[in-house]
């Protein structure tokens, strides 16, 4: 199956404070992640603060990887999941979400090798496909048009079928939980 690329429209202002398209194509912040198992993360934009800062004209989805936003900002990304069956094969979790700002649940706990939490709010919405969010009890099996709200708890990702699920995420920074 073909990767989802979606497209991205960012708008702004130009230089007499009219509204304007600032991009309008796939992101070029596309990414394969191989210490998490394949997955393919698209960066959409990113804000460092709330209130947001509209100025300005440049990428602001062009920035280091990581998976939890700056400061108190935000963070929208969109990410294939391949299935488990190909994904838990290279998926090195103390390596991958160190290195990304989170942190792996415990090995001697975690119910899923993708276990791990952030100091974050997650909007998420299954595009296409279907996945578990697994978490320290229990799990919820979501499909295409479903959303999930992650607060900050020690949650992974399972796609158990051979097809690919995507999500898009919106992140925004939150107190971290007990």
């Amino acid at each position: 199956m073909k990767p989802h690329r979606p497209r991205r429209i960012v708008t702004g202002h130009d230089e007499r404070g009219r509204a304007v398209v600032l991009f309008d194509g796939e992101s070029p912040h596309r990414f394969v992640l191989e210490k998490a198992g394949g997955l393919r993360l698209t960066e959409i934009w990113e804000t460092r603060s709330s209130p947001a800062d509209n100025s300005g004209g440049r990428d602001a989805a062009d920035h280091e990887r990581r998976i939890a936003p700056v400061g108190d900002g935000s963070v929208f990304r969109i990410i294939e999941y391949p299935p488990d069956s190909v994904r838990l094969k290279t998926l090195a979790p103390d390596r991958f979400f160190d290195a990304m700002g989170a942190k792996a649940a415990d090995a001697a706990t975690r119910r899923h090798p993708g276990m791990h939490k952030t100091d974050t709010v997650d909007y998420c919405v299954v595009l296409s496909g279907e996945i578990w969010a697994v978490l320290d009890e229990g799990e919820v099996l979501l499909r295409a048009g479903d959303c999930l709200v992650q607060r900050g708890t020690h949650h992974a990702w399972s796609n158990r079928t051979e097809a690919p699920c995507v999500i898009a995420f919106v992140l925004i920074a939150a107190k971290p939980a007990p």
